[in-house]
C-alpha cells in the first residue's frame, strides 16, 4: 500500500472586477479497487454560493459551483486529497490471443459499447493522422498490438518537443502533426486519434502525476490515454513519456473527447477591457 498527497491550486487575478459565473471541477481522483480516497477538502475564495458534486456521463466526480453577485479581483481554488493506492505493482501487458496481432475484432458483446470511443473526435484531421500511422506501420510488415500501441506511444515521447500550454482546450492532431510538439493533452490527443484510425477504442485521461525525475510532471496537472484491449481492459498509455501508465498515475476524469474534461472551467463577466492571469501549482508527494 502506498500513500500520495496531492496538493492542487488554482488563482485566477483580474485587472478590475468581474462577477464570477458557474463553474466546474474535476480534480477528485477516480476511486477504485486500486485507489481509495483517505482524505480531501476543496477551498474556494470567494466562498461560493453553493457546491454540487455529481458523477457525470462517465462516472467522474464533478463539482458544479456557483457564486453571488459580489465583484472580486480575484478567485482561489484549492484542493487538497490524501489518496491510498493498493496492489501498486506494475503489470505487463497481455492480450488475449484473439487480439494479440493487429487488426482483430471486438467482441459483439463490446462493440457497441465501444463504438463512440472509435469514433474520430477530429475527423477531418484523419487523412493526416493515417499518414502518420502508416509511415510507422511501414518499418515492418507485420505487428503485434501491444509491440504497435508502444511503438505509436513512444513516436511523441521521442521525436517531439513537449511545451506546456495553459491555453484552453488541445491543439487538433494536425496542427500536433505539423508542429512536432505539443503539451501531455496534445500527444494523448494524437495517440487517441491513431487508434482510432486503426479501429482500436481509446480514450481521454486527465490526472496527476507522481513522478519527481520527470520534469513534466512537476507544477501542473498531466494528461494520458487509454486504449481498450480484450482480456486486459482500458490499458494506459503516457505519450509524453512513452511509458505504459502505472501506480504513479492518478485519474480523476475520463472522456471520449479531450476537451469534454479540463479540470477546471467556468466564466465571468466583466468589461471588454478586462485582462486576467492564470496560476495553477500542483504537487504530489508521497507519505502522509
Amino acid at each position: 500500500m502506498k500513500y500520495l498527497s496531492i496538493h492542487h491550486s488554482t488563482e485566477y487575478t483580474f485587472s478590475q472586477p468581474v462577477k464570477l459565473g458557474p463553474h466546474t471541477m474535476l480534480i477528485r481522483p477516480r476511486a477504485s479497487h486500486e485507489v481509495r480516497i483517505d482524505s480531501s477538502t476543496l477551498v474556494i475564495d470567494p466562498l461560493p454560493a453553493r457546491i454540487l458534486w455529481q458523477h457525470d456521463l462517465y462516472g467522474n466526480s464533478r463539482a458544479c459551483v456557483e457564486f453571488d453577485q459580489s465583484d472580486v479581483f480575484q478567485l482561489r481554488i484549492t484542493s487538497e486529497v490524501g489518496i491510498q493506492q493498493f496492489g501498486v505493482e506494475e503489470q505487463e501487458l497481455q492480450i488475449t490471443d484473439e487480439a494479440e496481432c493487429w487488426p482483430f475484432n471486438y467482441s459483439s458483446l463490446e462493440r457497441l459499447d465501444l463504438v463512440a470511443f472509435q469514433t474520430p473526435s477530429f475527423l477531418h484531421d484523419q487523412p493526416q493522422v493515417g499518414q502518420w500511422v502508416k509511415g510507422i506501420m511501414a518499418e515492418q510488415s507485420d505487428w503485434r498490438t501491444s509491440d504497435l500501441l508502444n511503438r505509436l506511444a513512444s513516436e511523441t515521447a521521442t521525436n517531439f518537443n513537449y511545451a506546456m500550454r495553459e491555453e484552453e482546450g488541445v491543439q487538433s492532431p494536425a496542427n500536433t502533426l505539423n508542429r512536432c510538439g505539443g503539451s501531455c493533452r496534445d500527444y494523448a490527443t494524437l495517440f487517441i486519434e491513431a487508434c482510432r484510425y486503426l479501429g482500436l477504442a481509446a480514450r481521454f485521461v486527465s490526472g496527476y502525476l507522481h513522478a519527481p525525475d520527470l520534469a513534466f510532471a512537476a507544477g501542473s496537472t498531466h494528461a494520458w490515454s487509454e486504449v481498450y484491449l480484450p482480456g486486459l481492459g482500458w490499458r494506459g498509455f503516457d505519450n509524453t513519456s512513452g511509458r505504459l501508465t502505472g501506480p504513479d498515475h492518478i485519474a480523476t476524469a475520463i472522456a471520449r473527447h479531450p476537451e469534454m474534461v479540463p479540470p477546471i472551467s467556468g466564466s465571468f463577466s466583466a468589461p471588454a477591457d478586462t485582462t486576467s492571469a492564470l496560476q495553477v501549482t500542483v504537487n504530489v508527494t508521497q507519505g502522509g
